[in-house]
């Protein structure tokens, strides 16, 4: 995988779309490593996680994982797998900057149980300033309107950070608050397979559906790159981290 060969091109479609799908990107061979060391991960080390650290569709169902914020955070090779490789040097041709990793997530939509995500923008819980970031989404299996695609809102990362407010949704606590018409009229879902790429800026308001199907998951990783010019507000960070977690106990989801 070598992005400079396309670096121009690649640039200029996440330039004026804010989001990329690169399709067939990842060998079968490096696809294959990242899904046993998840599936790893699932299996020995998210059991002796504290309850904050993982986020379940329905509490007491260990079934219905839904979030994991940060496995970098708890597993060498997820910390390693962000800072080098052909993912951190896709970000940095993309922002055209050097950049800095701020983790890997695991998403999934479990059957018939995993909710929409709501329309937003990854930049509002990122507090960075300038809000220079993107990121990379990975799927670990096919992933369509049935068991909830990504779909994003052309060029919207073109006119900056919008209103958002408190959503119901686990994992995802902030949506826009005056998504509407105009919005969905530029909508774009995007189907995709194992071994492709989609990366957005962290200003493009995108969502996904829920999990309509009885039998499939939808798993996914996310890895969240900085441009090294982007500073951060760790101090709003740390205080929205510690509301989010109150609420979640007053919810009863924690």
């Amino acid at each position: 995988m070598n992005w400079s060969d396309q670096a121009i091109e690649l640039r200029k479609l996440f330039t004026n779309d804010g989001y990329l799908l690169i399709q067939q990107a990842l060998s079968p061979d490096f696809l294959g490593e990242v899904q046993r060391n998840v599936d790893r991960f699932i299996r020995e080390i998210v059991p002796a996680l504290s309850r904050d650290q993982v986020y379940y569709e329905q509490l007491n169902d260990r079934s219905t994982i839904k979030q994991v914020p940060h496995l970098d955070r708890y597993d060498d090779y997820f910390d390693r797998f962000q800072k080098r490789g052909p993912l951190h040097e896709l970000a940095e041709v993309l922002l055209d900057a050097p950049v800095r990793p701020d983790g890997v997530q695991y998403f999934n939509k479990p059957p018939s149980v995993g909710q929409p995500t709501p329309p937003h923008q990854d930049g509002y819980y990122f507090m960075l300033t300038p809000c220079d970031a993107l990121t990379v989404w990975l799927p670990l299996e096919d992933v369509n309107k049935e068991n909830g695609c990504v779909s994003y809102v052309q060029g919207s990362h073109r006119q900056g950070m919008r209103l958002h407010g408190k959503t119901e949704t686990l994992g995802f606590s902030q949506g826009i608050t005056d998504y509407g018409p105009e919005d969905q009229a530029l909508e774009v879902a995007v189907p995709a397979k194992p071994g492709d790429l989609l990366v957005h800026h962290a200003l493009t308001i995108h969502g996904a559906g829920g999990n309509y199907s009885e039998t499939r998951t939808r798993e996914a990783l996310g890895l969240v790159y900085f441009s090294q010019h982007a500073r951060e507000d760790t101090a709003a960070q740390e205080a929205y981290q510690q509301k989010l977690t109150e609420e979640r106990i007053a919810a009863g989801k924690l």
